[in-house]
């Protein structure tokens, strides 16, 4: 009976609170990367005050400060969002050419079973390009996401190594999670990274792990319950925040 539950996890995404919590400002929570690393291997996230993008690989977890540096975040670090899976690869696809991230993410979408579930992305390779961002640490009271990420630090990375971390989320998630493609960038090194704004890639693989259940843990404390979590610009503020082209 053990194996079974365990195995009705392994296509689950575990998810603390909402994309839309962190646009209105909800930029602590008292989930911490133990509590997290419980749930999955694979993943990403934030870290309280927004100080640092987050990056789960392998089981261990990254912080990804706004000078484009990446240190291994301790167990008792705090988050106010993550989400996180445990990966295992239904298929890959190899990327013997130079692609830009268009070329990339539609590979992807042509070899999804569906628009409809939830895909894991784990993309790694060699990198001609690569553009990041990381938000810079934020301080009460705190600002909408989209003023915090005006003040954003970017950097550029050339010929490099490393992996894309991320997920591809359905459109009827927006403002749950971010629709479409979210990843994160770790080099080789593990030294360096953040939030991708734009990549080309020379040669890679591009892994995909699909999920169809989503676990979604809401605090019960602190700013989120008074958050404003709907409203009709959902989708335009994420778009803002997440430095969509």
């Amino acid at each position: 009976m053990e194996h079974q539950r365990e195995a009705a996890h392994d296509d689950e995404v575990y998810q603390f609170s909402t994309i839309g919590a962190l646009l209105d400002g909800v930029y602590d929570g008292d989930v911490t990367v133990a509590d997290i690393l419980r749930h999955g291997d694979f993943g990403l996230g934030t870290f309280n005050h927004l100080d640092g993008e987050m990056v789960i690989l392998d089981g261990v977890c990254y912080r990804l400060r706004s000078d484009g540096t990446a240190t291994r975040a301790a167990s008792t670090d705090r988050s106010p969002f993550a989400a996180v899976t445990r990966f295992r690869t239904d298929f890959d696809i190899h990327i013997c050419n130079t692609a830009g991230r268009s070329e990339v993410l539609g590979a992807i979408d042509r070899q999804i079973e569906s628009v409809n579930l939830i895909y894991a992305i784990r993309i790694s390779g060699r990198f001609r390009e690569l553009h990041t961002r990381t938000v810079m640490e934020q301080h009460q009271p705190y600002p909408p996401l989209t003023e915090a990420t005006e003040g954003q630090a970017e950097t550029r990375f050339s010929d490099v190594s490393g992996v894309l971390v991320g997920f591809r989320t359905p459109q009827f998630q927006q403002g749950i999670s971010v629709a479409g493609y979210h990843l994160h960038f770790l080099n080789s090194e593990r030294t360096g990274g953040g939030h991708v704004l734009d990549f080309t890639l020379d040669e890679g693989v591009v892994a995909v792990s699909g999920a169809s259940q989503l676990h979604l843990s809401l605090p019960t404390s602190g700013a989120f319950l008074d958050a404003r979590l709907a409203g009709d610009d959902v989708s335009e503020q994420i778009d803002k925040a997440e430095g969509a082209r």
